[in-house]
């Protein structure tokens, strides 16, 4: 009767117990009393295991770097890996007999380390720091396409880079680099402030001296405008004398055309009294000049008379001896005349 024991399991562990060489039962979470002399266990877990794992590698530029990570995994198919490895348990201390179960996650870090390291060969050192989500997605899918996880049933739920180290004296130097990067790029910033402040500066000056420009355009414009204002006046004074010596011209010109029309009048009338004269002297021409100074005598004034007197006197004075004129006659002679 001390040979009969009772055994229970997780209920995340598949059990299956063999009697004789033949399985008894099998399933997860199994609890059951067995016989110790002719019974074997064979358990096999089915909860997610998490791995961590660190290992070097070397990039494509031969620089070493330290990857560490963690995978987590889970077996999918018990009873497939339980033929393949050796999961047998001792019922009384449930401890494995063999150690298939603690190879198992090597084999799985094992198959990482060489899909690592065919992703890391293709990088540059710079390029692998900065690529660990891209290089954990392509692990990832180079693990899960495995073939040996797939014989044995294990499932890949999940890997992640945690961190990708070069080495120390690496860090160091991409340190320095990185520090002269960022001290440079802080020298660029100030350039480029100091830049930035000369070409706001100049585009002050820019405006300051566009303005002066806009300022003497627009006085230029208003000279102009003086100027075409004062010419437009002065055109306007032109047209005024102009308009006003064409008046004068055409006074002028009709002063002259009564000039010539009075000259040509008084022509005519010379002409008329001309021809008169002449038909008067033609008239007289066979009379007696006696006759014509008696003709003219009659009807003239006294003092006309007295002045022919006197004439006709001075015209014979060669033949006067002696002529007296008394004062008294002058006088009369010229209050008759006046």
């Amino acid at each position: 009767m001390l040979s009969i024991k009772f055994i229970k399991f997780q209920p995340t562990t598949y059990v299956m117990q063999y009697k004789n060489g033949a399985i008894k039962q099998k399933g997860v979470g199994l609890s059951f009393f067995y016989y110790a002399p002719t019974t074997a266990m064979v358990a096999v877990p089915t909860s997610s295991e998490d791995v961590p794992f660190i290992f070097e590698e070397a990039s494509s530029d031969f620089q070493t770097m330290t990857v560490q990570g963690q995978v987590t995994y889970r077996i999918a198919d018990p009873k497939r890996i339980a033929s393949l490895l050796d999961f047998s348990i001792n019922p009384v201390t449930q401890q494995y007999i063999s150690e298939d179960p603690q190879k198992l996650a090597q084999r799985i870090v094992n198959l990482l380390k060489v899909a690592t390291r065919k992703g890391v060969q293709n990088l540059q050192l710079r390029d692998a720091l900065k690529a660990k989500d891209r290089l954990a997605q392509l692990v990832t899918d180079a693990v899960k396409a495995n073939p040996e996880l797939q014989t044995m049933g294990i499932e890949i739920l999940g890997l992640s880079f945690l961190a990708i180290k070069p080495t120390p004296e690496t860090a160091r130097a991409l340190e320095a680099q990185a520090r002269e990067q960022i001290l440079r790029e802080a020298d660029e910033a100030v350039y480029a402030r100091r830049n930035a402040a000369v070409e706001q500066e100049r585009r002050i000056k820019e405006n300051e001296l566009n303005t002066e420009i806009a300022v003497e355009a627009k006085k230029r414009q208003i000279r102009e405008t003086q100027m075409d204002a004062e010419r437009s006046i002065q055109q306007r004074k032109h047209e005024l004398q102009q308009s006003d010596m064409e008046a004068k011209i055409a006074l002028e010109a009709k002063n002259t055309d009564l000039v010539t029309l009075s000259m040509e009048n008084v022509k005519r009338e010379s002409d008329v009294n001309a021809h008169a004269v002449s038909a008067l002297l033609q008239a007289y021409a066979g009379v007696d000049p006696k006759t014509v100074q008696a003709l003219a005598v009659s009807g003239m004034q006294p003092g006309h008379m007295i002045a022919l007197a006197f004439q006709e006197l001075a015209e014979n004075a060669g033949k006067i001896g002696q002529l007296n004129v008394t004062p008294d006659l002058l006088r009369e002679v010229m209050a008759t005349t006046a």
